[in-house]
């Protein structure tokens, strides 16, 4: 199972649209993530606020920023997958 955060913010329509694909993509992949409120933290919200949604495999620095799709998700996703 590959963990995921995908960064968001309340009335983001980008942001559901990114968790839209996640739910997709979770269909056929071993996937599963956490949303986390940026506005709740500072650092996030320099990190990520004009830049959201942004989904991080947990616990590493891998990441993408919108603009993504379905493509860049899956392409995220098994660079994890590749043995080390």
């Amino acid at each position: 199972m590959i963990a995921l955060t995908l960064y968001t913010t309340s009335h983001c329509h980008l942001c559901e649209e990114a968790e839209a694909m996640l739910i997709s993509i979770a269909n056929n992949h071993d996937i599963t993530w956490r949303s986390i409120e940026i506005a709740d933290n500072n650092q996030l919200l320099e990190a990520y606020g004009t830049t959201i949604p942004a989904i991080q495999i947990t616990g590493t620095s891998s990441e993408i920023k919108w603009p993504f799709g379905a493509e860049e998700i899956l392409a995220l996703v098994k660079t994890d997958t590749i043995p080390k």
